[in-house]
C-alpha cells in the first residue's frame, strides 16, 4: 500500500496476526489481510472475482466487520463508474490502486484521474456514441467507416467526425487499407464499454408526457418498459417511449398529470432506431439512460440485462 503512504502520508503496516475463521462464501470470494493505517487497525479485503451486486457485497463486508470488529476496506485494481457510485452511496471504504481512495472512517476521499482513466472534458458527440455502441454490438473487432456509415445511415462527414473523436479519446484505433479506413480495438466488448462509460452521454435529453393515443408506431419502448423486456423487472404502470423527433407541443406536459391517460416520451440525442431493429431501444443506450437511477431493483435488472448481452456478443465472437 505504498500508494496510501505516497499520496496521504499514511503509514501502512501489514499485520501477521491470523484472520478469524470465516464462512466458506467469504473465503472463496476474498483474500483478507489485517493492517494498520497510522495506528487505525483495519481489514483489507481483496476480491478474487468480479465485485458482487451491492446487496450481497454489503452482507459480506458486514459479516467480516462483525467477526473482526474493525473497519473493512475493499482493495481493487479497477472500478467502473456504476460500482464507484454504489460504494460511495453505501459508504463502503475502498482503495483503487494508484487511482482512488475512500476511507470514510478516516474522513478521506481522494480521486485521481490519470493515464487511461482520465476523463476528458470534451463531450462525446451523439454520432460518435452511436458509432462506438454499434462497434461494440458487432464484437469490438474491426469495421470500416464505410460499412459503419451504411449500417447507421450516417453521412461521410458525420462518420468521419465521429471516428476521429473516438480516436482522439483513445477508445478506438484506426488504420488505412487502400482507400478504406478501418476502426479496431484490442479490448473485448465489455471492457471497451466500461472504459468508455464515463465519457458516454445520457441519450435522453428530456422526458415529457403525452396522451396515449399520441404514440407513434416508429417510437421505441424505453425506460422501465424496455427494461422489463430485457429482465425480470415487472412491467411499469406508465409506458415509456423514445424518439429523437419533435413531438406536438400542444399535447405535451412537462410533468405526469394522469397516469391512466398519459405515457412518458423520452426525447433522445440520437435516433434510437439506429441501434435497434426491435420494438425496444438497445441495451447499452438503455443502461446509460438508467445508470443514475436510485432504485436498486432497477440497478440489478440493468446488470442482468448487460450480463445477458455480453454473453450474446461473446457467443458471436467465438
Amino acid at each position: 500500500m505504498e500508494y496510501l503512504k505516497r499520496v496521504l502520508g499514511i503509514e501502512v503496516t501489514c499485520e501477521s496476526r491470523p484472520i478469524r475463521h470465516l464462512p466458506n462464501f467469504i473465503s472463496t470470494r476474498y483474500t483478507l489481510k489485517g493492517a494498520s493505517l497510522d495506528g487505525q487497525k483495519v481489514v483489507f479485503l481483496f476480491p478474487k472475482t468480479e465485485l458482487e451486486q451491492v446487496e450481497a457485497l454489503k452482507k459480506h463486508l458486514e459479516r467480516v466487520q462483525e467477526s473482526e470488529k474493525l473497519p473493512v476496506v475493499l482493495v481493487l485494481d479497477r472500478i467502473t463508474s456504476r460500482q464507484k457510485e454504489y460504494l460511495l452511496r453505501e459508504k463502503i471504504p475502498f482503495v483503487v490502486k494508484e487511482k482512488q481512495i475512500y476511507l470514510p472512517f478516516m474522513a478521506v476521499y481522494l480521486q485521481e484521474r490519470c493515464n487511461a482513466e482520465k476523463i476528458q472534458q470534451e463531450k462525446m458527440i451523439p454520432s460518435a456514441q452511436v458509432l462506438l455502441l454499434h462497434f461494440i454490438y458487432h464484437g469490438a473487432g474491426k469495421i470500416t467507416t464505410h460499412q459503419a456509415a451504411k449500417d447507421l445511415n450516417l453521412t461521410p462527414t458525420s462518420i468521419s467526425r465521429a471516428s476521429r473523436q473516438l480516436e482522439e479519446m483513445g477508445l478506438l484505433k484506426a488504420k488505412k487499407a487502400g482507400v478504406q479506413k478501418i476502426l479496431f480495438s484490442d479490448a473485448v466488448p465489455k471492457e471497451l464499454f466500461q472504459t468508455a462509460e464515463p465519457k458516454l452521454l445520457d441519450p435522453v435529453k428530456r422526458t415529457v408526457y403525452l396522451p396515449k393515443d399520441s404514440v407513434k408506431a416508429e417510437w421505441l419502448e424505453s425506460g422501465y418498459l424496455a427494461l422489463a423486456e430485457y429482465s425480470m423487472l415487472n412491467t411499469p404502470k406508465i409506458s415509456c417511449y423514445a424518439t429523437n423527433k419533435a413531438v406536438p407541443n400542444a399535447l405535451l406536459t412537462s410533468r405526469l398529470q394522469d397516469s391512466r391517460s398519459q405515457v412518458a416520451v423520452e426525447l433522445w440525442r440520437y435516433d434510437p432506431r439506429r441501434l435497434s431493429g426491435r420494438k425496444t431501444v438497445d441495451e447499452l443506450s438503455l443502461a446509460l439512460a438508467l445508470r443514475n437511477d436510485p432504485d436498486e431493483r432497477v440497478e440489478e435488472a440493468v446488470e442482468e440485462m448487460l450480463d445477458c448481452l455480453w454473453r450474446k456478443i461473446d457467443g458471436k465472437r467465438n
